[in-house]
């Protein structure tokens, strides 16, 4: 079993548990810990999903406060809808090119090229 393969299911964890912590919050720190720990361990593919699992909970968490900041402006609600409908994006985004055993962002920007 090579590296890539050990760390496939752990990575597919994680990935689950960010995006049902878009609904209850907390499982997404369990996620990032894990995506923490994992790093570095199973290879680069599987590390490139962590790091970007790491980048996409970070921003979510700046604008998550950008958008409670602006609440009251009521621009903060879109901030807020459209930060959650982006992380959940990005976590299925990875969730299929993991299933395709392929490095991120490397495999949104291949698409993307296929498309032009």
């Amino acid at each position: 079993m090579t590296d890539q393969q050990k760390g496939h299911g752990v990575t597919i964890a994680a990935y689950i548990l960010h995006l049902l912590g878009a609904i209850t919050g907390i499982l997404s720190v369990v996620a990032l810990i894990i995506n923490y720990v994992k790093r570095g361990d199973d290879g680069a593919v599987m590390d490139s999903h962590h790091t970007w699992m790491i980048h996409t909970f970070w921003w979510a968490i700046l604008w998550c406060i950008i958008g409670a900041i602006t609440w009251f402006l009521f621009v903060g609600w879109i901030v807020l809808l459209v930060t959650w409908v982006w992380y959940i994006y990005r976590h299925i985004r990875g969730l299929i090119c993991l299933a395709d055993d392929k490095p991120m962002p490397a495999c949104v920007q291949q698409n993307q090229d296929t498309k032009s």
